[in-house]
């Protein structure tokens, strides 16, 4: 080992390059050098195989299928997913584009839009009723997504197609800043009724896990 003289002249030197940060005494943090390196994930690509392995744990804990997505010109883009090792699930393409009104992942990045860039949307959308559940009047879905932000998460409740149910939480930076989303979906209504409860937690617990992955653990 070394002794603690050198040991704290060398934490002190991680902590002056950024690679660590000290949050109280004697307690250490990754430092803001690695969010740097979390923002670069987000632009070369590499989000999706970092977020796999966390997706695949959350499909054989929740049993249904999960997907990953990012905005794009005003909708919802799948950039990754996993399914469950079972004979029938409600599956997804990558690079399949999903209405921002009505799906959870879509009602999710606009609840986390600043105030300019959701009324940009708003001015330019056109809700149209997918299916009877499907909420076509901007004051009914700003009041919902105003709801969606202050719970941490959005639903879909048949809004979309008939019969297919989801759960979406953010993946946000350590300020807050909304990156990615997670969601779990399938054809079973429990997704929102009896499992509600168990698939939101595994849900929070896999967006910590992909946070503290591209950021540190902060």
């Amino acid at each position: 080992g070394i002794n603690m003289i050198t040991a704290h002249r060398f934490l002190h030197t991680l902590v002056h390059a950024g690679a660590l940060r000290a949050t109280s005494r004697g307690v250490f943090r990754l430092g803001y050098i690695f969010a740097d390196l979390g923002d670069r994930a987000l632009h070369d690509g590499s989000l999706p195989t970092i977020l796999q392995p966390i997706l695949d744990q959350l499909a054989r804990q929740t049993g249904e299928a999960c997907m990953a997505t990012e905005f794009d010109r005003d909708m919802a883009v799948c950039i990754a997913k996993a399914l469950p090792d079972r004979p029938l699930y409600v599956d997804i393409r990558i690079g399949s584009r999903l209405d921002a009104f009505c799906t959870a992942h879509g009602k999710l990045w606009l609840a986390y839009m600043n105030t300019e860039d959701q009324d940009r949307y708003f001015k330019n959308a056109s809700l149209t009723g997918m299916t009877d559940h499907t909420i076509t009047d901007i004051d009914a879905l700003k009041s919902e997504l105003a709801t969606i932000r202050n719970q941490g998460f959005a639903t879909n409740n048949g809004e979309r197609e008939h019969d297919i149910y989801a759960i979406a939480v953010p993946i946000t930076t350590t300020h807050g800043k909304m990156i990615s989303a997670f969601s779990v979906f399938g054809a079973s209504p429990a997704i929102l009724d009896q499992n509600h409860s168990r698939v939101l937690a595994a849900l929070n617990a896999a967006a910590k896990s992909a946070r503290n992955v591209i950021y540190g653990d902060a």
